[in-house]
């Protein structure tokens, strides 16, 4: 049945206005991006079979174009819209972070950066450059891999936190695996760029490898 031929209180758009928000599904909230579902299944239906098929609402918006079209209902322009939705909680989630990110806590630093690289599909490497009362100047995606590396050249980040006039450094790459568990490269690679920003007086503070749903500090493991 068409979500038009529902009671009025019972439709996505109208509980959204009331009671809000956050009393919707995960289905009834896609619903209303959808806007319209297929023949012989609503919105919500197709939401369902989409959140179903995926595994969960963090799956569906990370499906690439190819499977997520591949269900009845849907094609490249509601494809487009989620993404665009994914996009826009991402870019305000990273905005909140970067206004608030404590660079002496962790947690928020490895939240930020998970907002910033967790999620991507290839190996990239970053650098969080500091000034000398460390705060974040930039954040720069400075080597990109494939999905299992990325080649990391110390002269290249040292040439960058000159140009950037930065104090020091935190470090980062992703594991697009899910497993941020540092590898012995990544403890090699680390000890090269402690050496390299040594010989320019710009230290590293910490090195953080990040997943999708976890994230590991090199300081916090006393590995640096």
């Amino acid at each position: 049945m068409a979500i038009s031929h529902w009671p009025m209180a019972e439709r996505p758009r109208e509980r959204i206005l009331n009671p809000g928000p956050k009393y919707l599904t995960d289905a009834e909230l896609v619903a209303i991006f959808l806007r319209t579902g297929s023949a012989g299944l609503s919105a919500v239906d197709v939401a369902r079979q989409l959140l179903s098929r995926f595994g969960g609402l963090h799956e569906v918006l990370a499906a690439n174009v190819g499977d997520f079209c591949l269900q009845k209902g849907v094609g490249p322009a509601k494809y487009a819209q989620l993404q665009a939705v994914r996009e826009l909680g991402l870019r305000l989630q990273k905005a909140q972070l970067k206004k608030s990110v404590d660079l002496g806590t962790s947690n928020k630093v490895g939240t930020y950066l998970q907002c910033e690289i967790g999620q991507y599909s290839r190996e990239v490497f970053c650098v969080l450059l500091l000034d000398n009362q460390n705060r974040l100047i930039e954040c720069v995606e400075l080597f990109q891999g494939t999905i299992n590396s990325a080649n990391v050249y110390p002269r290249e980040v040292v040439k960058l936190a000159l140009a950037k006039n930065a104090a020091a450094v935190i470090l980062a790459h992703n594991h697009p695996s899910g497993v941020a568990e540092p590898s012995a490269s990544d403890k090699l690679i680390t000890q090269a760029l402690v050496d390299a920003l040594a010989l320019v007086d710009i230290g590293i503070l910490d090195h953080f490898v990040v997943a999708r749903a976890e994230w590991v500090s090199f300081a916090d493991r006393g590995m640096m």
